[in-house]
């Protein structure tokens, strides 16, 4: 039976998790270079192993509150199939591990602003949803305008 790993965080008081093939790295919020016009999920970007990475607050998008800056929170990169992109959450819990009949399907998928909601996770008494990274970074307005936005930074990087 093929096993699968998650690594889990916190939004809000709700688990989520994602596949760890799409995750990079967890970090700190360290520096953080506001944009200005960007979307208020946007709080910036950060420069992550030599490379600028647009930070989208999770929490902002599921529950259109800022996320609250502490010493738990952390930024999870994450590689789409357009650009990295980090997600800034309540705090990254653990690594877990799974069998393929523990991830069921998700009725949600078809409504517009949850499309990015995958699987849920069933363990023990545990409900986590699963995020696909690559359907929530094209559910997010104006995201091709920050991946255009970083193309022309790295252009210009290039040049100086």
């Amino acid at each position: 039976m093929e096993r699968r790993k998650w690594v889990v965080f916190l939004v809000e008081k709700e688990e989520y998790a994602i596949e760890v093939s799409h995750v990079i790295s967890i970090e700190r919020m360290e520096q953080l270079t506001p944009i200005p016009q960007l979307p208020n999920y946007v709080k910036g970007i950060m420069n992550v192993r030599d490379d600028l990475v647009p930070v989208v607050d999770l929490r902002q998008v599921l529950y259109e509150k800022e996320e609250v800056l502490n010493e738990t929170v952390r930024v999870i990169v994450l590689k789409t199939k357009h650009m990295p992109m980090a997600l800034l959450v309540k705090e990254a819990k653990e690594l877990i591990e799974t069998d393929e009949e523990n991830v069921k399907q998700v009725g949600l998928i078809n409504y517009k602003q949850t499309s990015f909601f995958e699987h849920v996770i069933q363990m023990n008494d545990r409900l986590i949803t699963v995020i696909d990274p690559n359907q929530l970074i094209e559910s997010l307005d104006g995201i091709r305008e920050i991946y255009d936005y970083m193309e022309e930074r790295k252009k210009e990087s290039v040049v100086e």
